[in-house]
């Protein structure tokens, strides 16, 4: 199969698209698929070019095997909806461009959350006359109006018509989650063409590992208890709620409140803002590090006695999975999930992998990390069914299953047997 792909993420940046995108695309290519994907050239979050890239009109690499074209766009940090518009419009653009520049494929593919990509891939598949596929990462607009970005008026009434009207054009949708699948059903898309194909992890790039002590001890956090939270941190995830808890552990007198520390690994639009309210609020207890390599990540996923994974408490919120869940699960790291009750809790409590809490209540979070770090055989439970949980959320399965909508999509569009 020859598959085309849109993406605006794509290695070496790290955030959940671009890895979804590329390890799935690494055992198509595996397996004897041609793969083409066309993105932007890599600077998210920063707004930085990594090193070794140009922001030029046109470019091409071999990565790994797939076919990767680089295009011009207007580069911007991930803050401040104007410029982040702009950005996409830009790769709107010029991934439409890029897309036409390509060989016939068998099947175009596109993956949101923003929805200027699929105009440019919808835009694309028609003329050349191949199956339109789009990917659901995020709901877009409601993500918009969930965290804070637009309030509801035209624009967002705008934007959902325009979500609408992609829906329906796509020959096949395939959304990470099965609440995505609801929603789109209840908004009168038909549900025959929606293909639920969750997130995963490359079991090959997270497995269990002892404690780096040397990092441990580069970040002073020997003799802690680390919850940590690697990952985006963006306007989505509600962490100002986790500096309220670090501050309530931080003035407790019970003794295990003094051996937690929180460590927030990553990079994102609320990065640089926590750190300095973390700065401000005297939170000695919180380590930040920034964005790392992605072979670098399983070093710090050592140190974590528990994975933190954190949304804001907004209906929006409870459809989202955190691909961040699978990583830790990979790694044999239980889960504490704050988060409104949904797909991602529904997950890590059904699974037993860890606790899940509301994510707006601060005392409430503090007191369960000091439950969860003296309850060592409970924790070993969590890790035990983290793990036998994993294989069933690998990268593997999903690019099958994702092949499988792909097939459907290019078969709807044959002609019946015996046709002239």
């Amino acid at each position: 199969m020859n598959i085309l792909f849109l993406s605006d993420n794509f290695p070496p940046e790290t955030n959940a698209i671009a890895n979804r995108v590329y390890e799935r695309a690494l055992h198509w290519v595996r397996d004897g698929h041609k793969v083409t994907v066309v993105t932007s050239v890599p600077n998210f979050p920063e707004g930085i070019v990594h090193e070794g890239y140009e922001n030029k009109w046109y470019q091409e690499e071999d990565y790994n095997g797939i076919h990767v074209v680089r295009v011009k766009t207007y580069i911007t940090a991930n803050e401040g909806f104007v410029k982040r518009t702009l950005d996409f419009l830009s790769f709107m653009v010029t991934g439409f461009w890029g897309l036409l520049r390509q060989d016939k494929p068998d099947v175009l593919a596109v993956t949101s959350p923003q929805f200027f990509n699929s105009i440019a891939g919808w835009a694309a598949a028609r003329i050349k006359r191949v199956p339109f596929v789009l990917e659901i990462g995020d709901l877009w607009p409601a993500s918009i109006v969930a965290v804070g970005g637009l309030k509801p008026g035209l624009t967002i009434r705008m934007l959902e018509m325009l979500e609408l009207f992609m829906y329906r054009q796509a020959t096949r949708i395939i959304p990470v989650t099965h609440s995505f699948k609801k929603y789109m059903m209840d908004r009168g898309i038909d549900g025959s063409k929606i293909d639920v194909v969750r997130n995963g992890v490359e079991l090959d790039n997270y497995r269990p590992l002892p404690r780096d002590e040397k990092l441990a001890e580069q970040l002073g956090l020997t003799d802690k208890f680390v919850f940590g939270y690697i990952g985006t941190l963006g306007m989505a995830h509600g962490l100002q709620n986790v500096l309220d808890t670090a501050k309530i552990l931080l003035e407790s007198d019970d003794p295990t409140a003094r051996t937690i520390a929180i460590l927030f690994v990553g990079a994102g639009a609320e990065f640089n803002p926590l750190r300095e309210k973390a700065q401000a609020m005297g939170l000695d207890n919180i380590t930040f590090v920034s964005r790392q390599p992605k072979k670098e990540i399983p070093r710090y996923w050592s140190l974590c006695d528990v994975s933190l994974v954190h949304l804001k408490n907004t209906p929006a919120m409870s459809e989202v999975i955190p691909s961040k869940i699978f990583e830790a699960m990979a790694m044999g790291k239980p889960i504490l999930i704050g988060a409104p009750a949904g797909e991602a809790t529904g997950i890590v409590t059904s699974e037993n992998a860890g606790t899940a809490i509301i994510s707006d209540d601060p005392h409430l979070m503090a007191k369960t990390m000091m439950k969860m770090a003296t309850a060592p055989e409970r924790l070993e439970t969590f890790r035990q069914n983290a793990l036998k949980a994993a294989p069933s959320y690998s990268r593997r399965r999903q690019a099958e299953l994702y092949l499988e909508s792909l097939e459907r999509a290019i078969a709807s569009r044959l002609p019946a047997p015996g046709a002239v």
